[in-house]
């Protein structure tokens, strides 16, 4: 299945840089977004971009502020985005008959997304060579026949990725529960699902505790496993301003990233002209799976500088005096072999939270994409219990997530295990009993389909086969399936390992008008920080038969279950407002949730952060024991962790260039020390095959890549993602979460045949 180009012969490697966007980002987003929408367009999309009443970034979930907001309110990879999805390329009918599967399967990932905006449904049958056009009526009567065949609402699932409205998430999660499966999959399981497994067990509430302006207010900001300035770049923003009043930053990190060392903000003078702001005072190169013994360490001296908030301590958790004495009795030794780090410089981390008043704890998937994910978590939770940084201004956890919706499909419903209360709610809502079984989440889901348990496979938005491990497997899951079904604005790899019969329906993107039911409509979002406000598009669509994502889905639904429960399907696809009145109903913290979106938007809300108060089974926060593990690799054996490139997002790959690492025109490259270098017999530039090892036995590859001597902790190796995927064994998974273990792939290098 794997695809290549010619990227080895035009690959070019140079120093990382040691500072985040400036004039060059500025340059370099224009001229991308001129190149791919044309003037007028990249004017109309970019100048309302994260504006009061203008659409949402369709990128990270990073949130907007509050007050005055600038008028270029953007990051150099938002642009890129609206750009990817604003492009004037499209692909329909004739690019189909010109391409068949088989050709479409030989192609890149990045070459698929690259040809445009997809115009027309499709439809490739089963036996077929190539997609061929069909009518929406035709799509929909198609996937409710083979939907209604199934022996059990069970062989089906729903996807859904994190760039849903909050509108097309609730009538997705209604037509699955209505239908009757919990089977909704969805990208949280692929990212964050540690992150809400963690605190929804430790304070009560699986979302973080802060808003914008508590980072603002932080003295001490801790950045660990995350890099900013590719994933999250206006978050650099936020930390420049809390540098600037007087606050520190700790980053912990196997790579040096440059959004971690300088930020030179694109929408200041000072930042244009390179002189920037210097931001972490202190960088620990962890090694990789490092942070669980980390943390303990920290929580073990920061009890012995005495820094313990008694009162919060005593007045709101459980558990302290069994976390006290084990942390009171931590293997020094141990610490040192699991994180690679000195003594002193643990202590000097140590004594940053020690001095520190209020602090922000910031992790993303560096840490939530290991096997001990869950306890490292709620490792932080320790520390921030122990300070009493939780419900105080300046202070509080702060899980960064990705994708710009993901939080909001999580809070409409879209969950495989759905608490019982929203199903409750749901079922007086709309009069029929919800499945209460569990159904599968996206790992499990890549099982049923392969096993043949089940044999529908409905995706709203995503990429689904790029984006989840042991590609091949995956794949060949898909393939088997009766059906697949993919709501979507581009190509991509799950539209070629596709099911025997497969559908394309193309969707609007954010950035277009929506005039479904003949007027304008509006959509809903939460960011990262539960803020809750309206996004509306104002381009042109690109073709005349793309549909909102609220109106495929109703299309789908009433194909499938017609008059069934007597929902009125075609009244929420004419209207979003008479959805948002039943997400009012529906959803805890959204009462009269279509009135305060009229206001101009509103923050959910959240126990520990509002009222310091904790809804868990004992009320309270609670302290949590873990045991530290060293996670070791045989001799001659590499860790790798699988990442991101700065021009890419998720699965989809902008462009050939990572300038922060000093990479040029490729991407099958990976990042080595010196130090694993000479002991492996290898050099800087020498072509490797990886071979990933796991204890089924089987060996996984992924073929050409150019080792690039980097700055990173000896035994840890890096490499970019989708072309790394097929190295993650689909059974290695977070504890308790279920999350794919990205971060920690043991490997060895072969040299090409």
């Amino acid at each position: 299945m794997a695809a290549f180009d010619d990227e080895e012969a035009r690959l070019r490697v140079g120093p990382p840089a040691d500072h985040a966007a400036g004039l060059e980002a500025v340059r370099l987003s224009l001229a991308n977004a001129v190149q791919k929408m044309g003037v007028r367009k990249t004017v109309r999309n970019l100048r309302t971009l994260n504006q009061h009443d203008g659409v949402d970034c369709m990128s990270c979930a990073w949130p907007d502020p509050q007050g005055r907001r600038h008028a270029a309110e953007f990051c150099e990879n938002g642009a890129k985005a609206v750009a990817w999805e604003g492009q004037r390329d499209t692909v329909g009918p004739e690019f189909f008959a010109g391409h068949s599967i088989a050709d479409l399967a030989g192609r890149t990932d990045h070459w698929l997304e690259k040809q445009g905006r997809l115009t027309h449904p499709m439809v490739r049958r089963a036996g077929g060579t190539h997609y061929e056009p069909i009518s929406w009526d035709d799509a929909f009567a198609l996937a409710g026949s083979v939907l209604r065949s199934l022996d059990s609402p069970g062989e089906a699932a729903f996807y859904t990725s994190g760039r849903a409205s909050n509108e097309a998430a609730f009538v997705y999660q209604l037509l699955a529960r209505a239908f009757g499966t919990n089977n909704l999959p969805d990208c949280s399981n692929m990212c964050h699902e540690s992150t809400g497994t963690a605190l929804t067990r430790t304070i009560g509430i699986g979302k973080g505790s802060v808003t914008l302006d508590d980072l603002h207010q932080a003295d001490l900001i801790v950045v660990s496993g995350q890099n900013p300035g590719t994933n999250h770049p206006r978050m650099l923003t936020a930390l420049e301003i809390a540098k600037r009043d007087g606050a520190k930053i700790l980053a912990i990190n196997p790579l040096p990233e440059a959004g971690l060392i300088r930020f030179d903000n694109p929408q200041k003078a000072r930042g244009l002209a390179g002189r920037g702001t210097a931001l972490a005072d202190r960088l620990l190169r962890i090694r990789s799976n490092g942070d669980l013994a980390l943390w303990q360490a920290i929580g073990h001296l920061l009890l012995r500088k005495g820094v313990a908030d008694s009162e919060f301590i005593a007045s709101s958790t459980v558990g302290f005096e069994a976390w006290a004495a084990h942390v009171a009795e931590i293997d020094r030794d141990l610490v040192l072999a699991a994180t690679g780090l000195t003594w002193a410089e643990i202590e000097a981390a140590a004594d940053m939270l020690a001095s520190a008043e209020r602090i922000v704890h910031c992790w993303a998937m560096g840490i939530t994409q290991h096997r001990n994910a869950v306890a490292t978590i709620k490792e932080f939770v320790n520390v921030a219990l122990l300070q009493g940084m939780i419900g105080k201004p300046g202070a509080g956890l702060c899980p960064v997530r990705g994708h710009s919706n993901v939080q909001g499909d999580r809070s409409m419903g879209i969950w495989e295990k759905p608490p019982a209360f929203f199903l409750d709610r749901l079922r007086d809502e709309f009069g029929f009993e919800p499945p209460r079984e569990h159904g599968h989440d996206a790992v499990d889901t890549v099982k049923a389909f392969r096993d043949g348990r089940a044999k529908v496979f409905v995706a709203l938005g995503g990429n689904f086969v790029g984006a989840m491990p042991d590609t091949e497997v995956t794949a060949a899951a898909m393939r088997g399936a009766t059906l697949t079904v993919q709501i979507s604005t581009k190509l991509n790899r799950s539209h070629v390992e596709a099911g025997r019969t497969a559908l394309i329906l193309p969707t609007l993107g954010r950035t277009e008008q929506d005039l479904t039911g003949g007027r304008v409509q509006r959509i809903t979002v939460e960011d990262s920080m539960s803020a809750v406000h309206a996004s509306r598009g104002r381009s042109e669509p690109v073709g005349p038969l793309l549909r909102s994502e609220v109106d495929i889905v109703c299309g789908l639904a009433a194909a499938t279950l017609g008059d069934r429960y007597g929902i009125d399907w075609a009244g929420f696809a004419a209207d979003y407002e008479r959805i948002r009145e039943r997400i009012g109903r529906v959803v805890p913290g959204c009462d009269d949730y279509a009135a305060k979106i009229q206001g101009g938007g509103f923050t959910m809300p959240h126990p520990p952060r509002d009222s310091r108060t904790f809804p868990t089974p004992e009320g309270k926060a609670v302290f949590t024991v873990s045991p530290v593990q060293v996670m070791t690799v045989p001799e001659g054996r590499l860790v790798l962790q699988t990442l991101r490139s700065h021009d890419q997002f998720n699965t989809t790959i902008y462009g050939l260039d990572d300038r922060y690492r000093g990479i040029r025109s490729g991407r099958r490259v990976v990042f080595i020390s010196a130090a694993d270098l000479a002991e492996l017999g290898f050099a800087d530039g020498d072509m490797v095959d990886l071979v990933s090892e796991w204890s089924d036995g089987v060996e996984r590859r992924a073929d050409r890549f150019r080792l690039v001597e980097y700055d990173t902790p000896k035994g840890c190796v890096a490499a970019y993602y989708p072309e790394t995927n097929p190295l993650v064994p689909l059974d290695s998974q977070a504890e308790e979460s279920g999350t794919p273990t990205s971060k920690w792939v043991q490997v060895r290098l072969e040299r090409p045949a």
